[in-house]
């Protein structure tokens, strides 16, 4: 037989560098900051995104895009990872964690935003070239594509057990939160299906920038001037920015004399500072001060009736900040790191208690949506104590006729009522307020005395406070 003759060989195509989009590199910098240290993204994203505009990179559509990508991803987290286990052979355990963070974003810009498929494709393999290489950026090509074949209603009637067959699950997957974080806000909201899924949906929405004027300091009339900015819907001392934006770049917010405070924060700080007293109203104590929101406000408030604040936090470097919010404040106060269960103030000092406790934090899923992930049932277990203790404390720190507020950022049950029933099972001379009327023209404030804020009803973090005063 004769020899065929060679057909000639096709050139290769030439090796093409991946293109580096600044936008998606720092979403996924910030993801795996939060993956990786357990960051909170609210605390790692801003400074990447100053550090991005300082060298030029950035502009304020690119910082949007970034904002959105990151805290979409970390919404819909429970939502992906059902549609994305749909579409690869193996565990998602055995995915590699910075490649499930790709897939993660390349499926929120496929699922959840107004992208292109295309586009959202290309720029989440190009993503993958750069930060994974170019064998597993194949892998999350055929992933992507596969995801791409549906939009999310698609998806969730594919991945979502029947409502029917198991609500907390349906619930859970579609909605993105933890089994065990629906069964507990159920519990504490109570009521039927509408109710739940518009909590769960409210946990999903971007939250506004809330700010707070710090009476004799700065006024809502001032920050109102600020771009895209209204009142608050409760606080008289509340102004959101609907718009986003930076608050620091807001000159009283520079000054410190406004902050960065959700609007349920406010109302606690608010509701205790006008509670009925028995007697005179000369010091008030913040026993669990944190980052200093509410101890900034109360010291306002204390010092137009010229009262003295003592802000107490236990670690150091917060109560740094604490002393930062009430740098300037018109009247008299202190700032002590002291553990507010061993405190040093002697018993019954104290005309007004504020003690916000620290708590698995529920509440704040629309700011801290990672905290729905990493959060178990058994750190109730942990948190319990010291709840238990911080009110039992501030009950002592308290005279006869004062009045002391506790305060969580978690509406669960056992963090919540349980806490202040048991306590005040061992401190017998004490009586709940009724705290709905300092809360004038909030609604559905439940049958008291205590109350509880949600987002899908006031527009604020899920805050609890129970108001409770010491008999003589």
């Amino acid at each position: 037989m004769s020899e065929q003759p060679r057909r000639p060989r096709r050139p290769g195509k030439p090796y093409r560098r991946p293109k580096k989009d600044p936008v998606r590199v720092l979403a996924f910098e910030a993801l795996r900051a939060v993956d990786e240290r357990d960051a909170y993204a609210n605390l790692v994203l801003p400074p990447l995104l100053r550090k991005a505009r300082e060298s030029g990179d950035f502009d304020a559509r690119d910082a949007a895009l970034a904002t959105e990508l990151v805290y979409g991803t970390l919404r819909r987290q429970g939502t992906y990872d059902a549609v994305i286990a749909a579409c690869v052979d193996r565990p998602l355990r055995e995915v590699d964690p910075p490649v499930l963070d790709v897939l993660s974003l390349g499926v929120h810009q496929l699922l959840g935003t107004r992208i292109p498929s295309h586009a959202a494709v290309s720029a989440s393999v190009e993503l993958a070239r750069v930060v994974l290489g170019d064998g597993r950026a194949k892998f999350v090509n055929a992933v992507l594509r596969k995801v791409a074949q549906d939009d999310l209603d698609g998806w969730l009637e594919r991945v979502a057990p029947p409502y029917d067959e198991d609500p907390e699950d349906h619930l859970a997957v579609v909605h993105s939160h933890p089994r065990w974080v629906v069964s507990a806000l159920w519990d504490s909201l109570g009521g039927g299906r509408a109710g739940i899924e518009e909590l769960l949906a409210a946990d999903n929405e971007r939250p506004e920038v809330t700010l707070v004027a710090r009476p004799g300091r700065a006024t809502s009339d001032e920050l109102l001037g600020e771009e895209a900015a209204v009142p608050g819907r409760w606080s008289p001392y509340a102004v959101r920015l609907t718009e986003g934006g930076e608050p620091g770049a807001v000159t009283a917010v520079r000054e410190g004399r406004a902050g960065v405070q959700d609007e349920g924060s406010q109302l606690v700080a608010l509701a205790l500072a006008n509670a009925p007293l028995d007697g005179p109203d000369r010091r008030w104590l913040d026993g669990c001060a944190g980052p200093g929101g509410k101890a900034a406000l109360l010291g306002a408030l204390a010092a137009e009736r010229g009262a003295f604040l003592l802000a107490s936090e236990k670690q150091p470097h917060r109560a740094g900040l604490v002393a930062r919010a009430l740098d300037g404040n018109p009247g008299p106060y202190q700032v002590i790191a002291a553990d507010g269960t061993r405190p040093p103030w002697r018993p019954g000092s104290f005309d007004r208690v504020l003690v916000d406790v620290p708590c698995t934090g529920l509440g704040a899923l629309r700011r801290r949506p990672e905290a729905r992930w990493r959060r178990r049932p058994e750190d109730l277990d942990g948190f319990a104590p010291l709840q238990r203790g911080l009110l039992s404390s501030a009950l002592e720190a308290v005279r006869p006729g004062g009045v002391v507020g506790y305060a969580t950022c978690s509406p669960h049950l056992a963090e919540t009522r349980a806490v202040v029933a048991d306590v005040l099972k061992q401190h017998p001379r004490t009586e709940l307020l009724d705290a709905r009327p300092l809360l004038p023209g909030v609604p559905d404030l439940g049958e008291g005395p205590d109350v509880q804020l949600w987002p899908h009803l006031h527009g604020t973090d899920a805050m609890y406070l129970a108001l409770i005063r010491r008999s003589g």
